[in-house]
C-alpha cells in the first residue's frame, strides 16, 4: 500500500510557513492580500473536474497567511518565527501520526511494508487539438505525482481512455507544471 509523506494541504501550508519565516507583519499582510486576490481569480476561472484544484490550493494558502498574521498580532511577534508558532509543531506531530497510522494500516492489509510516496502537485492543462490560437477551451486538472512525466501520464490515464473527457473533445496535454511545493522548494 502506498502512503503519502505529505498531503496537498500539508504541502501548501508548509510552503506558506517557510515563505513567512523572517517576515514582518506588514509583509505577511501583503502576502495575505495577494493570496485573497489569487483565490478570487481562481473562483472566477473555469471549475476544475477533480477535488484538487487551483481554487482549493489558493484557499489553503490564503487561510495560512491569514492565520500567521493573526498569530503574529496575538503573540506580538516583530518577525514571524515558525518555531514560536504552536500550531506549526502540532501540525507536524499530526502529520507524523497520520503517516504512522497509514503505515500500520498498510501492514495489516497486505503484510508488505508501505511504500512512502513523496509526491508533488502538478497542474496539467489540456487543449483541443487543432489550429493554434483558435481560442479553444482548456481543461485544467491538478494531480499528485512524483514527476512532471508521471503527472501527465496519470492525467492521460484518467481522462484519455476511450469515452474519456480528453477523447470526447480531441484534447491533448499542452503543459504540465509543478505547483506544490513551488519549483525549487524542498520538503
Amino acid at each position: 500500500m502506498s502512503v503519502y509523506e505529505y498531503l496537498p494541504a500539508e504541502i501548501a501550508r508548509l510552503g506558506v510557513t517557510r515563505k513567512a519565516a523572517g517576515l514582518v507583519l506588514g509583509q505577511v499582510h501583503t502576502h495575505a492580500r495577494l493570496s485573497r486576490e489569487r483565490e478570487e481569480r481562481a473562483r472566477e476561472g473555469p471549475a476544475e473536474i477533480l477535488n484538487l484544484s487551483e481554487l482549493l490550493i489558493a484557499m489553503w494558502e490564503r487561510v495560512e497567511w491569514e492565520r500567521i498574521a493573526h498569530v503574529m498580532t496575538e503573540q506580538q511577534m516583530p518577525v514571524y518565527v515558525p518555531g514560536q508558532d504552536p500550531r506549526v509543531g502540532r501540525r507536524e506531530e499530526q502529520r507524523m501520526q497520520r503517516v504512522a497510522l497509514d503505515v500500520a494500516a498498510a501492514k495489516q492489509h497486505g503484510g508488505a511494508p508501505a511504500e512512502m510516496l513523496r509526491h508533488r502537485v502538478y497542474r496539467i492543462v489540456a487543449q483541443r487539438a487543432g489550429p493554434p490560437g483558435g481560442g479553444e477551451p482548456r481543461l485544467t486538472v491538478h494531480m499528485m505525482a512524483s514527476s512532471l512525466g508521471e503527472g501527465a501520464h496519470r492525467a492521460w490515464t484518467v481522462y484519455g481512455r476511450p469515452g474519456g473527457l480528453y477523447q470526447q473533445g480531441a484534447y491533448r496535454i499542452t503543459s504540465v507544471e509543478q505547483v506544490l511545493p513551488e519549483p525549487g522548494e524542498l520538503l
